[in-house]
């Protein structure tokens, strides 16, 4: 089964990250890409991504046939999502487990989601 693991952070939690010493920064990088190597030699890992500022985002609505565009994200939210994995794997708690190991859990949330399977619906 598929899941995404959204990771979110806040304010506070970008404060920390950004005010780590450089070294300290290169061993949070270093954990995604050790995390990265691990999840694509067990075949789980299908894509990752960081995403960038929300402030730099742009959110589409459509009311009644008319299209709207704004700056950044649609509603004020005190956590922002900076990045996801997608994974494949066999169940939520392994899912869950991979979630654990990643460098913003301790000072973030990550949320494990599983992936709808739409295949054979009428959608």
């Amino acid at each position: 089964m598929k899941y995404l693991l959204l990771i979110y952070l806040n304010r506070a939690s970008r404060e920390i990250w950004e005010s780590l010493p450089d070294d300290q920064r290169a061993e949070g990088v270093r954990a995604h890409e050790d995390l990265n190597e691990d999840l694509a030699e067990s075949g789980e890992l299908i894509v990752t991504e960081a995403l960038a500022d929300p402030s730099v985002a742009k959110t589409v609505t459509v009311r009644e046939g008319r299209t709207m565009t704004s700056d950044g994200p649609f509603a004020e939210a005190k956590e922002i999502l900076a990045g996801f994995y997608l994974v494949e794997c066999e169940n939520i708690e392994r899912a869950a487990d991979i979630a654990a190991t990643m460098p913003e859990a301790p000072i973030g949330a990550i949320e494990v989601r599983p992936i709808m399977d739409l295949s054979g619906s009428d959608m």
